[in-house]
């Protein structure tokens, strides 16, 4: 297993500064002025050893590791497929199931650079090339929902969850109605075991 600790990324805080704003606020250059990031060099894009990335919105656990061969071996097993990542969410509309899969690929939509699409055909208007992706939902209660993935394409959780009829509550990008959405990366599962945890914010328990 690859040395890493595990950051705890507040929602509405962006994992690198905004565009536009190097020294803004985020999750890079808290833990930079904290000391906690090992020396590079590292790759354009995973600064300081950072593995992954959250939506800005999203709150939870991120990977860092602790030297450019740790990140590359956790790279390489996130794009593998070989660690499982959990989530959990509200929606903002209900459905007669419990549990689905989703296993569609996903791309950048046609006319709106904001958003994903999924693939409902071949003839479904996209930018650029399609990704594989896959969710599997499952209900915790109510309307919240749980979510876990393999793979990690852009807005993954959101435009799955939307395609089968559970836009998330406050996600206005895809059909959930205004007020900002609650997301958050709880876990990340290996072959070998649980990596990392992060607890699960009130609204977010159960079982």
């Amino acid at each position: 297993m690859s040395a890493y600790f595990v950051a705890e990324k507040a929602a509405g805080v962006p994992v690198f500064p905004p565009h536009g704003q190097p020294r803004g606020a985020s999750l890079f250059a808290s833990l930079k002025a904290e000391g906690r990031l090992g020396e590079g060099p590292w790759p354009v894009g995973f600064e300081g050893g950072i593995a992954h990335r959250l939506d800005t919105a999203t709150s939870g656990a991120v990977l860092v590791a602790s030297t450019p061969g740790d990140l590359a071996a956790l790279r390489e097993a996130f794009a593998a497929g070989v660690l499982s990542k959990t989530y959990r969410f509200v929606a903002a509309k209900d459905v007669p199931w419990n549990e689905h899969a989703i296993d569609l690929p996903v791309a950048h939509a046609a006319r709106d650079r904001r958003k994903m699409i999924v693939q409902r055909g071949r003839e479904t208007p996209h930018r650029g090339r399609w990704y594989s992706a896959s969710t599997a939902l499952r209900r915790v209660h109510g309307d919240v929902w749980e979510a876990r993935i393999t793979t990690g394409v852009m807005h993954q959780i959101r435009v799955h969850a939307a395609f089968v009829g559970l836009p998330l509550a406050g996600d206005a990008l895809y059909g959930g109605g205004p007020g900002g959405f609650r997301l958050h990366h709880g876990a990340v599962d290996g072959p070998d075991g649980r990596w990392a945890t992060s607890p699960w914010p009130e609204w977010a328990q159960g079982q």
